[in-house]
């Protein structure tokens, strides 16, 4: 099933996709990725990072909030008065408070980004100061954390290396910081590393034991025969991760997004092309991850959809942005399993 793509709020077999912000919006043209979250309101709440471009100085992260049906205005959420800032994840825990965390960019490339983050205790009407979870060169975030069987709050995280701009290297590792939220403590787990590279890291628990990641590839942006997801595997409640290997899906060096749904089954998200970040790609797996034979083409044309962040919220819907038209567009297509099922 294919679903054309489109720029105002329609509807095409059940998916509905709507524009949220463009290069109209006064945050600056470039917007890039975007992260959201369902509060315990019923509100959603969208972040993204925005300015004039992705190496350019001055960015911020932004946030938005729709209730009762309508966007508001963006309001900035964090920003560093000597650095450029990227890659927001917006996510509200079980307890209420709502967690952003961000990089920080000090040095030319991504390699030298560090993370920090903010809490809000109060819906996500008001942010605490920044704090830095991690000191460590080259970490980044930028996929959902999930609740592990224990109740560990799971953080995926990588870190990145390499001095060109459009090379990532292959020595890039995946990993996953832990919190505890009744000691209040941080611990990682081990790293994941690939031929190519591992990085961006989507997750899912499958049971207390045994979770799956999948990953983007590193190696450079231009034309491949080679270069695809890669997938990881813990059997010990995310402690320690398998080596990364490659899997039959193709990956144009792009973010995928991995969801568990409440029925068990997973929603892989991923550009379904080796060279091109389209179309985007909605695969569905009913048997834990083994294999993947209902797929849907979300969006397809020349617009580079790209960086899809899905969620599911409490009725059901899965919800998916994703940015397109040279990362100048926030995208929000929301459906159901059965839509693409």
């Amino acid at each position: 099933m294919i679903l054309a793509m489109v720029t105002a709020a329609t509807l095409h077999g059940g998916v509905r996709i709507e524009k949220v912000f463009g290069p109209e919006t006064p945050t600056g043209r470039y917007k890039h990725p975007a992260a959201i979250t369902e509060l315990a309101n019923g509100d959603l709440y969208l972040a993204w990072y925005g300015g004039d471009g992705e190496y350019k100085p001055g960015t911020a992260v932004w946030g938005s909030r729709m209730a009762s049906g309508k966007w508001s205005e963006p309001v900035k959420l964090a920003q560093d008065p000597f650095h450029s800032v990227g890659n927001p994840v917006v996510w509200q825990a079980p307890d209420g408070v709502v967690w952003l965390w961000y990089v920080i960019r000090p040095g030319a490339t991504w390699s030298s980004s560090r993370i920090a983050m903010k809490i809000s205790k109060d819906g996500a009407q008001t942010w605490s100061d920044a704090s830095v979870l991690s000191f460590e060169e080259g970490t980044m975030v930028r996929g959902k954390p999930i609740v592990l069987a224990n109740g560990d709050y799971f953080l995926p995280v990588w870190k990145e290396t390499g001095v060109d701009t459009e090379v990532v290297g292959a020595d890039t590792a995946s990993f996953f910081m832990r919190y505890d939220p009744k000691a209040k403590s941080w611990s990682e787990s081990t790293r994941i590393h690939a031929r190519l590279g591992a990085l961006q890291p989507a997750v899912a628990q499958i049971d207390a034991s045994n979770l799956i990641t999948y990953c983007r590839r590193g190696g450079g942006y231009g034309p491949k025969t080679e270069g695809y997801i890669v997938r990881s595997e813990s059997h010990d409640g995310g402690k320690t991760w398998t080596a990364g290997v490659e899997t039959a899906f193709p990956n144009p060096n792009a973010a995928v997004d991995l969801l568990r749904l409440a029925n068990g089954h997973l929603v892989l998200v991923h550009n379904d092309s080796m060279h091109d970040r389209t179309p985007l790609t909605v695969a569905i797996s009913t048997d834990r991850g083994a294999t993947y034979p209902t797929r849907a083409n979300i969006a397809v044309g020349k617009h580079d959809y790209a960086y899809p962040y899905a969620i599911q919220t409490r009725d059901g819907k899965i919800h998916l942005v994703f940015t397109s038209d040279g990362r100048s567009i926030i995208n929000h297509a929301v459906f159901e399993e059965s839509d693409i099922r």
